[in-house]
């Protein structure tokens, strides 16, 4: 069963476990080294408020990823879209669903514009932002850095007033 909900103290064990499998996850989120820091990491940066959203991506029982809307801004009914999952989690669809999903509550919660972005090197990515109904918008040269590398970045968005993609939304509980 795969399902979002909002991330748990519980589910420390489980960021942990991500994080430490997915070397790529390093540009993600901070260093999670034991539980504790987990938890912490949960409760500062993956609860919602005022302003940001957060859904752990939930594969039997497992928080296996996160999708996030942040930098909501009322006055232009805007927000930026996030995603990761786990290595093991990956190629099976969950982010595009979760991606899509999320959009969607959006949309019936009055937001307009959806924006996400992805280094240009990451080719899954794009596949799932524009399976899930993003559309292109153009290429940001050097955006990011890590390390002592800079990295292109492929921004995305998609509009309420998009096609709806055909993806398979998921079930969403504890909201």
């Amino acid at each position: 069963m795969i399902v979002l909900r909002p991330w748990l103290p519980g589910d420390a064990d489980a960021l942990v476990a991500a994080r430490a499998g997915s070397d790529d996850l390093a540009t993600q989120f901070e260093p999670l080294p034991h539980t504790a820091a987990a938890r912490r990491f949960i409760t500062s940066a993956l609860t919602s408020e005022p302003g940001r959203r957060h859904w752990a991506v939930v594969l039997d029982g497992t928080a296996v990823g996160n999708v996030g809307l942040t930098a909501v801004d009322r006055r232009h009914d805007s927000a930026w879209v996030s995603y990761w999952l786990a290595r093991d989690a990956r190629g099976r669809g969950l982010a595009t669903r979760a991606v899509a999903t999320v959009a969607e509550r959006a949309f019936a919660d009055g937001l307009f514009r959806l924006e996400l972005g992805h280094r240009v090197n990451n080719p899954a990515s794009c596949r799932v932002a524009t399976t899930a109904g993003f559309r292109a918008e153009g290429v940001e040269r050097a955006k990011l850095r890590y390390g002592s590398e800079r990295f292109d970045v492929e921004t995305h968005a998609r509009l309420a007033t998009d096609p709806t993609p055909e993806v398979e939304l998921l079930d969403v509980a504890g909201v």
